[in-house]
């Protein structure tokens, strides 16, 4: 395992969570890494409406390549979500995340929802992250289930089950985006990773997940949402002539030498 590859498996302390903010683009990233976050994940939404496609429909395989290659210098540790890995050949997947680790991703996120809003084969899914494994061994591998995200009946049960799976395929944590509040105390006892919770606005904040045992709490496409809104905010407020007294926006310079080099 690498320096970096180990040094992103120890931010993961059950109880301390990763605050894990997701960019989409290279300014998002080195704005993110500028401000001391240590680590940095993508956001599959964000890149894919950035380039123009669709998300989860296995759409931006290539995009994804390219901004990693574009991130591979800041001084951040990246992970890369790589929806369910962009087809259905585990040994095509692992050959991707190959070509991402070689381009200094420490991590991915996989998941096993599928483009038509089913969930994926237990046993398809874990011998995905079985092959991953096998190809580039000291990659966090975080294996996520949709099984609240695409409203499964019997989320529970069947979240757990996959968990096992996916542990003894070799998992390094587990995602659960949607699961309610109240069962993420009996995840983190029962599923035997380290457990990763998708931020909700309104919902509980780090210091409460970390009480509960959540290893890693990601912020999605929240961010760019976020952004996306602030942009039409400040545009409309323009528009209307009200943009004073509106909160500042980052320094041109500031922004301009992000990318400085």
């Amino acid at each position: 395992m690498t320096d970096r590859a180990a040094a992103f498996h120890a931010l993961h302390r059950p109880g301390r969570p990763l605050l894990l903010p997701n960019a989409w683009d290279h300014a998002s990233a080195a704005a993110l890494a500028a401000r001391g976050h240590p680590a940095v994940g993508t956001t599959s939404l964000g890149v894919a409406a950035a380039a123009g496609k669709p998300d989860g429909t296995g759409a931006t395989r290539s995009e994804n390549l390219d901004l990693a290659r574009r991130l591979r210098d800041l001084p951040v540790l990246l992970t890369v979500d790589i929806e369910d890995g962009f087809g259905d050949d585990p040994a095509a997947v692992a050959g991707y995340v190959a070509e991402l680790a070689a381009l200094g991703a420490v991590g991915v996120n996989l998941e096993d929802g599928r483009p038509d809003g089913t969930l994926a084969p237990g046993e398809l899914a874990a011998a995905k992250i079985a092959a991953v494994r096998a190809a580039v061994p000291g990659l966090f591998v975080n294996a996520r289930t949709d099984a609240w995200w695409l409203g499964v009946p019997d989320p529970l049960p069947a979240a757990l089950e996959r968990a096992a799976a996916y542990r003894a395929a070799g998992a390094d944590g587990l995602f659960v985006p949607g699961a309610p509040d109240d069962t993420v105390g009996l995840l983190v006892a029962e599923a035997g990773l380290p457990l990763n919770v998708l931020h909700r606005p309104g919902g509980p904040d780090l210091a409460a997940l970390g009480r509960l045992g959540v290893a890693r709490v990601s912020t999605g496409s929240l961010l760019f949402r976020a952004a996306l809104g602030a942009a039409l905010h400040r545009a409309d407020a323009v528009r209307a002539g009200r943009d004073a007294g509106l909160p500042a926006a980052p320094d041109y310079a500031w922004v301009r030498d992000l990318s400085a080099g």
